[in-house]
């Protein structure tokens, strides 16, 4: 039960797409945006597996009122982890309902309360790799941000970087994404107007997107919230080093020990980290080899596993694996909702 089919093009969607096809080869599998009690009369769903515990919310009630104990597994997949389930009743409820709850990345259960965490499991995404190119552009150092403009992204931190560095001319940036909210799109445009170095190239193939991230030079990835973002997870598998926010959900992909962070919304630092990438020639290597060590945990071999994992446990009715942080009991509690 995805809240996004394919014709929002989200993460929701890609994942739901991609969880379908690695679980097809064991169970029946239905990609529905809602599910109500109609969907019970035709019986045979042994499980419901829903993304994002907000916008999935009447489903899973709908879910537990008509099927009563039927195992019902929730993914938290960006905001809801990172914002709703704090304040939202909805998101809260859903959190209650769940039997086993999924995060997409090895800090996700730190933010859930004590009492939840004994249900939780890590789901790290995954990709096809690509052969990091072996010959790219010297003349300039082209940076990539890849995502909607929409606040949750933030854009803005990445266009002021850009703006501190218009008068390095071998600096490149490019970002791809579709227009959200039309305030960042008029900034977009007219940053396109005032920085000849900088390119809106707006919503792009995914295929596409894939390549140029493979083409760049180091990736961009600002977010303010995100659960485990899909482009930062292709830009380790593509080769190409990341410039990451310091937030959980960039954290819990990367690594605490990687050398690539800026604090969220610090333009000047990232500005400053982009001119590194050109002018200090051991930086963007050094990073690269951080990532080549993260890389096998995004293969879809992995996924697969853990995904298949997770619901045969839950199936069978057993304990779920041990959550991969260390420190999870020193987390704060978000929230004092039920906890079932």
């Amino acid at each position: 039960m995805t809240p996004a089919l394919a014709d929002a093009n989200n993460g929701n969607w890609r994942t739901a797409r991609r969880w379908a096809g690695m679980l097809g080869s064991a169970y029946r599998v239905r990609l529905t945006k809602a599910w109500s009690p109609l969907d019970a009369l035709a019986g045979g769903e042994a499980l419901m597996i829903a993304l994002h515990a907000r916008r999935s919310a009447a489903s899973l009630v709908a879910w537990r009122a008509a099927r009563g104990s039927a195992p019902l597994l929730l993914v938290l997949t960006g905001t809801d982890l990172y914002r709703d389930i704090d304040d939202d009743a909805d998101a809260q409820r859903s959190l209650a309902y769940a039997d086993r709850i999924v995060v997409l990345n090895e800090l996700g259960p730190m933010r859930l309360p004590p009492a939840l965490r004994g249900r939780c499991e890590v789901v790290l995404q995954s990709c096809a790799a690509r052969r990091p190119l072996a010959a790219k552009p010297q003349r300039s150092t082209r940076a990539l941000m890849v995502g909607h403009l929409r606040g949750e992204k933030d854009p803005g931190t990445w266009f002021r970087a850009v703006r501190r560095l218009a008068h390095r001319a071998d600096l490149r940036f490019d970002h791809i994404g579709e227009a959200l909210e039309p305030l960042l799109a008029d900034e977009a445009r007219a940053l396109m107007s005032q920085v000849p170095t900088f390119r809106w190239l707006s919503a792009r193939p995914h295929d596409e997107a894939r390549r140029r991230i493979q083409a760049a030079h180091v990736l961009v990835h600002a977010s303010v919230m995100e659960g485990g973002a899909q482009v930062v997870i292709e830009a380790v598998r593509s080769g190409t080093p990341v410039l990451a926010s310091r937030m959980d959900g960039n954290v819990g992909l990367l690594g605490a020990d990687y050398d690539g962070y800026f604090d969220v919304g610090d333009d000047q630092a990232l500005a400053a980290l982009l001119e590194r990438s050109r002018d200090e020639r051991a930086m963007l290597p050094a990073l690269a080899r951080q990532i080549e060590r993260r890389a096998p945990l995004f293969a879809p071999e992995a996924e697969s596993a853990a995904l298949h994992g997770v619901v045969r446990r839950l199936l069978a009715g057993e304990t779920p694996a041990a959550p991969a942080h260390a420190a999870l009991d020193s987390a704060p509690e978000p929230f004092a909702g039920d906890t079932r």
